[in-house]
């Protein structure tokens, strides 16, 4: 484990924006970065590496139930959030894991201050909340279409909008703050692709007809407004990539290489909070075993009394007599001992 999570955290070093720097996206990042690893393939072990452990320390985080962690993915149109999610939490307990969606905001979500309707969309102790866009669309979008500004009724912006982002800067690193100083760790990701592959991936969702629905007009017009948007990123990273709670930016370009970045990013996180399966005291362990007791005397004829416990003691023994012999899979031999008692 020690070994894994020194390689996650080396991996994942280049990839975070150091609080307080100065952040030109344009010049600072490569949107096709990969890290010296040739292909999608060569990348397929680290990103199964990072996925174990999610799955690993996800189960953990449920258990303790003290933590939470919620991850914040940031990117422009075609820049694979939606993959990423679906890669990354490929092998985690879908119970665990709470995604929101944020859309254009309703009249009732303008009725409020702005960061109501992402403060209802947190997770829980215990669980990974995921916000596909998130509350930093307050501090870019907002920004590059000034109206939306106007429409949120925000009292001293009719005067001008000088003093809002630097005022919701510190709003956000002050909220994160909060939900870092009550166990929510907040991961933040911004998916860095370049305008040539966001031009590609447009043409795709157009010639391929199952993808037409994942294309609109909008998209298009958002697209004139690149420059400006990579301006606002570039202030947003700037400003809000804190101690409590960094950005990463992800090279997006090749969608492979961002799913590995994610993944290990994440897995980090879930490293450094190090969650624990809960002990039980010992008037609870002696009660375990006296039902123990009971289930194992309720064995079928021929069978073990604990079939799980039957295969460990059987693997060990096998391992002793064979040094060379790999550790079998405890978790199948249960499966299968499962499956016998379900029929």
């Amino acid at each position: 484990m020690d070994k894994r999570a020194h390689r996650i955290a080396e991996f994942i070093a280049p990839l975070r924006v150091k609080p307080g720097a100065k952040v030109n996206l344009g010049k600072d990042f490569d949107p096709g970065h990969r890290a010296g690893i040739k292909n999608k393939a060569a990348g397929q072990e680290l990103l199964g590496v990072g996925v174990e452990l999610l799955a690993d320390y996800q189960r953990r985080l449920a258990a303790q139930g003290t933590h939470g962690v919620l991850l914040c993915l940031q990117a422009l149109d075609a820049g694979g959030k939606d993959g990423t999610i679906r890669h990354v939490m490929s092998g985690v307990n879908p119970q665990g894991v709470h995604v929101t969606n944020f859309k254009v905001p309703s009249a009732e979500e303008i009725g409020h201050d702005y960061l109501w309707r992402y403060s209802r969309g947190l997770p829980r102790r215990g669980e990974i909340g995921i916000f596909n866009r998130s509350h930093y669309e307050e501090v870019v979008v907002v920004r590059v279409h000034p109206e939306l500004l106007s429409r949120q009724r925000v009292p001293g912006t009719d005067e001008g909008h000088k003093d809002v982002w630097r005022r919701r800067f510190q709003e956000i690193n002050d909220w994160e703050r909060y939900l870092t100083g009550n166990g929510f760790s907040v991961v933040k990701l911004f998916l860095n692709l370049s305008k040539e592959e966001q031009r590609i991936r447009f043409l795709r969702r157009i010639d391929v007809p199952e993808r037409n629905w994942k294309f609109s007009a909008a998209d298009a017009r958002e697209r004139t407004f690149w420059d400006a948007y990579q301006r606002a990123f570039s202030e947003m990273l700037s400003a809000t990539s804190t101690p409590w709670a960094p950005w990463y930016v992800i090279p997006a370009d090749r969608k492979w290489f961002a799913r590995i970045c994610a993944a290990c990013v994440l897995a980090d996180t879930l490293i450094g909070i190090d969650p624990r399966y809960p002990e039980i005291d010992d008037k609870s362990r002696g009660a375990l075993a006296k039902e123990k007791v009971l289930l194992e005397s309720e064995a079928p004829a021929g069978a073990a009394p604990d079939p799980y416990a039957a295969s460990v003691a059987a693997d060990l023994k096998h391992r002793k007599g064979d040094p060379n012999h790999r550790k079998g899979d405890r978790g199948d031999r249960r499966g299968k001992h499962d499956g016998r008692r379900q029929r």
